[in-house]
């Protein structure tokens, strides 16, 4: 953070403080699942069946939970992306969860086979392994894997009338750089180059970066807007990330971090501004209290405003399901918009100065939006690592982190409703219901 002004003692500090913090609010989910099941099995002992049953349902309703707040990236679903493709399409029944619930009722049945302790006159406790707790684990493990099998083979091929040629462009400028005066020059001209010629190669839509020009848009000089001008020039619409002033009163003009539709007709035609901000770095919790403080060390003279989740990036290509960066994790913002019709995921990122294992990371959320849509997804970064997801969660192609890169893809517009999509999560409050019963129960 020394390119802010924060000294070199400072950063580290901000650095460190956000590192624990957000390592512990990961971890706290095990922690509160575990506070929780020991509360519960000391007021009502259970075991078996109904153990892995009450273990799932509490696990999922943690996550859940968490999931609603400002902070979250640690669901466990998420261990099984880009690469058990089987496991992610179970997403496609209740979301991220599904996925969850089956890798907790997995590992709760091998504890079950092997954590069995039998008791005897000579010998107090006895490890046994319980060989029909296994068969069944066994059983669920092949089942889940099967059920996501029949749901990756199902999937509907893509028409290709509904075949989109889209310009994606990883302009590679350093934060630090980019939010100089300089910087926002070279950044203007690095994506009005890399717009031109993605243009020149047949591209229908051409997407940027989260804050790919970071400057505030001003709607009062839009004709004589660059951009603006270029895609009226060419007759292809841009999606820009930038941030725009978002009018309250006469006193205050807070921001957004958003995207904009630049359409050939010299206007916006749409705009979808983020909606999950990152604390600290995008507005400040407890502003009043915090900002004497931190507010320093902000860019920005106060903290960003989010959007609503009655949103969609409309284009002249038709409705887009979008993200921003961090949202990626958020898999019911996605849902809702792909519910009111959405027909391809666009998500634009920053990801400097993160190390390219955290891009991947990155990107895994974006595969596992990709599938539990069953929508192909489009994903800009400044830096890396950029892609193309289809809705089965295959890659079809990934960036080179830290490279510039100006990228035709083809992406598919689709139109189906999966069950997560049409009914959300219904699987938690069913999980929960069930092990209230089981409990209830056995307790009576």
């Amino acid at each position: 953070m020394m390119w802010m002004g924060v000294p070199w003692l400072g950063s580290v500090a901000i650095a460190l403080f956000a590192w624990v913090f957000i390592t512990l609010w990961g971890a706290a989910i095990g922690m509160t699942w575990m506070a929780l099941m020991l509360a519960i099995t000391k007021w009502q002992p259970v075991k078996g069946a109904t153990r892995v049953l009450l273990g799932t349902a509490l696990w999922c309703a943690v996550e859940w939970v968490w999931s609603q707040g400002p902070l979250y990236w640690s669901s466990l679903s998420y261990t099984q992306s880009p690469y058990n493709l089987l496991a992610l399409h179970l997403g496609q029944l209740a979301g991220p969860i599904t996925v969850t619930a089956a890798i907790v009722a997995v590992n709760g049945g091998i504890a079950e086979a092997i954590g069995r302790y039998s008791q005897s006159y000579w010998q107090p406790l006895v490890r046994e392994f319980d060989r029909r707790a296994a068969i069944l684990t066994v059983c669920l493990f092949i089942g889940v894997h099967l059920l996501g099998f029949g749901l990756y083979s199902r999937s509907l091929a893509d028409r290709p009338d509904e075949a989109i040629s889209v310009g994606l462009i990883q302009g590679n400028v350093p934060t630090s750089q980019k939010m100089t005066g300089q910087g926002i020059q070279a950044s203007r001209q690095i994506y009005l180059d890399g717009y031109e010629a993605l243009v020149d190669q047949g591209a229908d839509l051409v997407i940027t970066p989260e804050g790919a020009i970071p400057q505030e848009w001003d709607a009062f000089l839009q004709d004589r807007n660059l951009f603006v001008r270029a895609v009226a020039n060419r007759d292809v619409p841009l999606v820009l990330g930038t941030f725009v002033p978002q009018i309250i009163d006469d006193r205050s003009t807070p921001i957004t971090q958003s995207l904009l539709t630049l359409t050939p007709e010299g206007e916006v035609g749409g705009r979808y501004n983020k909606v999950k901000l990152v604390p600290l770095g995008e507005y400040i919790p407890f502003e009043k209290v915090l900002y004497p403080i931190v507010g320093r060390f902000s860019p920005f003279a106060a903290s960003m405003v989010p959007g609503t989740f009655q949103q969609m990036l409309e284009t002249p290509i038709g409705p887009m399901a979008a993200g921003i960066c961090y949202e990626s994790a958020f898999a019911e913002l996605f849902r809702q918009q792909v519910a009111r019709g959405g027909q391809a995921i666009v998500t634009a990122s920053n990801n400097d100065p993160y190390s390219p294992r955290q891009m991947m990371q990155h990107h895994a959320q974006d595969v596992m939006r990709a599938v539990e849509t069953d929508r192909w997804a489009a994903r800009v970064t400044n830096t890396g690592i950029s892609g193309v997801v289809d809705h089965q969660g295959r890659s079809h192609w990934l960036s080179e982190p830290n490279y510039y890169a100006a990228r035709l893809e083809t992406i598919y517009r689709r139109q189906t409703l999966t069950p997560y999509v049409r009914w959300g999560d219904w699987l938690t409050p069913l999980l929960l219901v069930a092990a209230i019963m089981a409990v209830g129960f056995g307790r009576r």
